[in-house]
Formats: structure tokens, C-alpha cells, sequence
């Protein structure tokens, strides 16, 4: 029975999902004991009282978010297992709870380049390791896409007043950005600032500016108006994969150690991108029409009838707005749609095909494998909260 101390902030789903995992790895292996400390105690504990309890509770191993400070070597002398969260630079002492932030980026540069946007920003943080490479992903896809990528990035992360309710620099470089305009925001936290400081300077979303968070924590892209969409991350499998290799360094101490990576999955899309952008009217058309219309099995030949140029102009412009073909982007928004629809809902899915306007099951289930490497029913049962 191994006894684990956990230092982790739960106050943001992102912690609760890693937590999950963590308890679903102890219990097909354990049972384990663990010690939670609340995320107040890295602040008001020294290094000294931490490795101090740590002994006299004789535990076996440590999950922590812990600042990068010379304080470390204190902890890496006491030879107990140790996996650090990267939440503000990765270590090179212990094994890291980190992610593929820099692909996770050029998602969201992706998702917002195939809705036509010419315009783009990111606001995060360049001394923080998950923002910053998240914004140089984001900028080197719009970059090769021929765009520029405007950036806001204030000193500080935490801030004793609610500035972005109120007239700030945030509002004022709002303000400023050519419209229209998708913002990717390092997470979730920090667009809800950017939907709370559009809303005080009376600008519309996703008209005018459309924002993506990270992290998909849906309480804080619920409380957001108007809704946020956000990149999911598979936080729940990085828990279970971090108490597995938790395992292997307690039980061998020769084990060597590799950091844990939490993938991004998919873009939940909520009200605050549910919109295209292009100064191409007759795209612009196409593209409105098939957003509007995506559940009602269409097909090319309907999106033409609504537009006033030729299919072969049709097919040559939407390329250049959008980088993919019409039919291909149709199936692609299906698809996107469907997969919300798989982990939103409790309903079977064979419902929830119907719903979304697929009458050939076979055909859905190539479609889905073809798009997002899996059958609907392995990626509801992978995507489960």
C-alpha cells in the first residue's frame, strides 16, 4: 500500500481530471493512501516543512505543481519518487506533467484559419511554458498561412482586481484589433477575461471577435457570455499514465524517468466561434450556409445553389479561404459536430446519428475512423468524463 502526497491545485477542472486518473490508476493497483494538500500549503510551507512531513508520514512518492527555485535539490536528496506539473516551467530534475503545447497552438490556428479569419491574435504569457508555446504554435501555422498574429501579454497572471471588467489595456488592445478577428487565449481562464472585457466595451462576440480557450473547463466556458469554445485536453488519461509511472519509480529504482504528456483531443465549439470570417461575400455566403445548415445532410450542390459563381470558382476560392475543399470541409464540420454531440449527450449513438443528419451508419463510422482515428464508440468511451 503505497502512501502518495498530492499537491495540486482542484479549484480548475484541469486538476480535478488529473486527480481522477491518478485514483482510477490506485484503484486497479492499490489500494493507495493518499495525503491531499491544498494548493495554499506550496505557498505557506517551505521546501524544509514539506520534505520534513513527508518523511515522518514515510511517504512513498510526490505528485505536486512546485516552482522551479534551488529549493528542488532539497527534495531531489531525499530520493523520494518525485512528478512535478509544469505550471510555469518544465523541470529538469523530475519527470513533468506536461503537454504538447506548441501542437495544441497550431490547433487552434487551424480551427480558425478553415473558418475564413485573415486576422488573428493570442493573448497569454511569455514567462509561463504552456502560454508560451501555445502562442508560438498558434503564430507559426498562421504565419505559413501568410497571416500575422498580433499579441497581448501582460506581466502578471494574477491580478487582486477584476481589471478586465472594466476599462484596461485589455479593452483598449480589443479595441484596437482590425475586426474581424479570432483570439486564442492561452486557456480557458483567460478568455472568459477577453468575453468579460469584449462585453464592457460593448464588443460583439463572435462578430466582431471570435476566442478560443484552452483546458475545455466547462463551468468556466459556461459562466463565459457568451459561451467559450475551447481545445479539450485528455487530462484524466495523463493522471492515470502519471500514477503508472509513479509506480514504476517506487517499486524500481532504476526505472527512468519520462515525462507524462497530456495530449489536446478536439475543439468543443461553443457560441463564442460559432461563425465564419472572410471578405470573399460569396464564401462567406457558402460558409454561413453550411454552418446553418451542417445537420441537414448538404452536399455541394446545395451549397452552389445558395452562391452566384461557378462550382469551379466555388471550389478554387473556398480552398483559398478556407485551405480545404468544400465537400471535404462539410464532412470535417459533420464530424466536429457529431463528436460534441457523443460526449455531451447520454443519448445512443446510433440517436445521435440520426440527429446530426447521417442516415448511413457504415459510412459514419468510416467517416469518424478517417477523421479522428477511431470508431464513435472508442471515442466516446477514450473522451468520457
Amino acid at each position: 500500500m503505497y502512501k502518495i502526497i498530492l499537491l495540486i491545485d482542484i479549484s480548475e477542472d484541469y486538476g480535478k481530471s488529473l486527480l481522477k486518473g491518478v485514483t482510477k490508476y490506485s484503484k486497479e493497483n492499490g489500494p493507495w493512501i493518499f495525503c491531499r494538500m491544498p494548493s495554499h500549503y506550496r505557498e505557506d510551507l517551505s521546501m524544509n516543512n514539506l520534505i520534513k512531513f513527508a518523511k515522518e508520514w514515510k511517504a512513498d512518492g510526490i505528485i505536486a505543481q512546485l516552482y522551479n527555485t534551488s529549493d528542488i535539490k532539497k527534495l531531489l536528496e531525499t530520493k523520494i519518487p518525485v512528478i512535478v506539473e509544469d505550471f510555469k516551467e518544465r523541470f529538469t530534475e523530475f519527470p513533468n506533467i506536461t503537454g504538447p503545447y506548441f501542437e495544441t497552438g497550431q490547433m487552434g490556428a487551424k480551427y480558425f484559419i478553415n473558418k475564413g479569419y485573415k486576422n488573428f491574435a493570442f493573448y497569454g504569457f511569455n514567462d509561463i511554458v504552456w502560454s508560451r508555446e501555445r502562442a508560438e504554435g498558434f503564430e507559426d501555422s498562421v504565419v505559413k498561412h501568410g497571416g500575422k498574429v498580433h499579441f497581448f501579454q501582460p506581466n502578471k497572471i494574477l491580478s487582486r482586481e477584476l481589471w478586465y471588467y472594466k476599462p484596461s489595456a485589455l479593452s483598449k488592445w480589443l479595441t484596437s484589433l482590425p475586426k474581424p478577428i479570432a483570439i486564442m487565449a492561452c486557456d480557458d481562464e483567460r478568455a472568459q477575461y477577453i468575453t468579460g472585457a469584449c462585453n464592457h466595451s460593448k464588443i460583439k462576440i463572435p462578430e466582431e471577435i471570435s476566442v478560443l480557450g484552452v483546458d475545455n473547463d466547462e463551468l468556466t466556458c459556461n459562466l463565459s457570455d457568451p459561451p467559450l469554445s475551447s481545445i479539450g485536453l485528455d487530462v484524466e488519461k495523463g493522471g492515470y499514465e502519471t500514477a503508472k509511472l509513479m509506480q514504476q519509480l517506487i517499486e524500481n529504482k532504476d526505472q527512468k524517468p519520462y515525462d507524462i504528456f497530456v495530449n489536446p483531443t478536439m475543439v468543443y465549439t461553443r457560441q463564442s466561434t460559432d461563425i465564419c470570417a472572410t471578405t470573399d461575400k460569396q464564401i462567406a455566403k457558402a460558409l454561413n450556409f453550411i454552418h446553418q445548415n451542417i445537420e441537414n445532410n448538404i452536399n455541394v450542390i446545395d451549397v452552389l445553389k445558395k452562391v452566384s459563381i461557378s462550382r469551379r470558382a466555388l471550389e478554387k476560392r473556398f480552398l483559398e479561404v478556407t485551405g480545404s475543399a468544400v465537400y471535404k470541409y462539410i464532412c470535417q464540420l459533420r464530424i466536429e459536430k457529431f463528436s460534441n454531440k457523443l460526449l455531451e449527450s447520454e443519448k445512443s449513438i446510433n440517436e445521435i446519428a440520426i440527429e446530426s443528419g447521417f442516415t448511413d451508419n457504415k459510412n459514419l463510422s468510416r467517416l469518424f475512423k478517417q477523421i479522428n482515428g477511431c470508431t464513435p464508440l472508442q471515442f466516446r468511451k477514450d473522451n468520457a468524463k
